[in-house]
């Protein structure tokens, strides 16, 4: 960046901004990060309270690894969504033989894996990791998350609590919906980065004239209150399974693609090479670390939000102090009772309707990677590649040998993807930088 463009930061990575300003710059990342972050859990049936909470002492932690250098905030990760259900389906079944937690479990091994991969990278650098990794593998990975969640996000709009087919709720979703994507179209500045946010404040109030929100739990509900964590050894003794491993673990190569990417953007935002200082491992390590923390309170697994690096790029403002106070007022909020309980009244088709734009958006951006990368489908390895990964990833394929063994869907997909891209032949390496790169 050119001293013309240094000029037009308004606070640099270390610069502590004034008080009255970070206020107001924490609570726009805050606002930008809140309605995904909450989304997650609000899908899986988790805690929106833990959430918050856990993605503030995970964005707080990745701030301490990363010695203040890179400005960004953690949020719920949308690639576990599925994996999660799945898990906490199996775990209130009482024929199966998947212990209460193990979900948890199984965010906390995809923490350990982060924190393995950041010691590789410590010690072997980046390359091999772009490599196992490229546009070809992780893009088509992408789409299957998004496309795969599809029937969630539509059963959510279509039905009621009772599993009914109901055009109130589906009335209501597409309310919802329309106002999402009409704030993401046509408004400017603050509200143009939370369209998310918006479309459920706006599907919110509808629903109240519906009258399908009872706010009668906000009225009873304590300002100050303590959300039921979920503490391993305290409330349920951690068990590890196969099952888990092969369900969660496989699924790291989203966001860990997820999370170099970020950097490489983040990057050019900041003008830095955050890759080289701090280093690609010590902020892979600070997701890492990040997700442990939050397995260990009952929360999602974490992830840099690119949402947050929009905001960067439009306030110019990258000091590390307003992300640090964002993380503190979402751990604020998480404690604020009124707050959960209102959260808690968010109808089933609100969360619906600004799904079927968010998981479609997740599906267009694996999209976008193959396209920003110029991958040339005329190559059949990668028409074969593509193909292979959509189809077992979104059709729902699976292996099962007995009860030991068991890997199906995203999973499944994305190693098979992986294992094609290494195997067959005319294999060009195709860096995640080209995305990034000067028009």
């Amino acid at each position: 960046m050119n001293q013309e463009n240094n000029q037009k930061i308004v606070l640099a990575i270390n610069e502590k901004p004034k008080i009255g300003q970070g206020i107001l710059l924490s609570i726009q990342h805050l606002f930008a990060m809140f309605g995904a972050t909450v989304l997650v859990p609000a899908l899986t049936g988790m805690s929106p309270a833990i959430a918050l909470i856990s993605s503030g002492i995970g964005t707080l932690i990745f701030i301490l690894i990363t010695k203040g250098k890179v400005p960004s905030y953690l949020g719920s990760s949308f690639a576990f969504i599925n994996p999660i259900i799945t898990l906490k389906a199996l775990e209130a079944n009482p024929n199966s033989e998947i212990a209460f937690g193990s979900f948890l479990v199984g965010s906390f091994l995809v923490g350990l894996t982060y924190s393995f991969v950041a010691l590789i990278i410590a010690k072997a650098g980046t390359k091999w990791l772009m490599k196992l990794l490229p546009p070809i593998v992780v893009g088509p990975v992408i789409m299957v998350i998004g496309l795969g969640l599809a029937s969630t996000a539509i059963k959510m709009v279509m039905n009621n609590p009772s599993n009914e087919y109901d055009l109130t709720y589906v009335t209501i979703g597409f309310i919802t919906l329309f106002i999402t994507i009409i704030t993401a179209i046509f408004s400017k500045g603050f509200l143009s980065v939370i369209p998310i946010l918006v479309g459920i404040i706006g599907g919110y109030l509808f629903s109240i004239a519906m009258g399908v929100v009872d706010l009668q739990p906000v009225i009873e509900a304590n300002w100050l209150t303590v959300p039921d964590f979920t503490i391993p050894f305290l409330d349920y003794t951690p068990a590890l399974s196969w099952y888990v491993i092969f369900l969660m673990i496989p699924v790291t190569i989203v966001p860990i693609a997820e999370h170099i990417g970020h950097q490489l953007v983040l990057s050019k935002v900041v003008n830095k090479d955050l890759i080289e200082d701090p280093g690609l491992d010590r902020s892979m390590f600070g997701d890492g670390l990040a997700t442990m923390v939050a397995a260990c309170l009952g929360g999602p697994p974490s992830t840099t939000y690119g949402e947050n690096i929009g905001v960067l790029a439009i306030t110019r403002a990258f000091s590390i102090y307003v992300f640090i106070g964002a993380a503190c007022l979402a751990i604020l909020f998480g404690f604020c009772g009124k707050i959960s309980a209102l959260l808690s009244t968010i109808p089933t088709p609100v969360m619906g309707g600004v799904s079927i734009l968010l998981f479609g958006i997740i599906a267009s951006s694996g999209l976008r990677m193959l396209i920003e990368n110029n991958v040339d489908f005329k190559i059949k390895r990668n028409l074969i590649i593509s193909s292979v990964i959509l189809i077992i990833g979104i059709g729902g394929a699976a292996i099962h040998i007995g009860d030991l063994f068991s890997l199906e869907g995203m999973a499944l997909s994305s190693i098979i993807g992986v294992i094609l891209n290494l195997i067959l032949p005319g294999r060009e390496f195709i860096s995640f930088k080209n995305m990034f790169k000067e028009e």
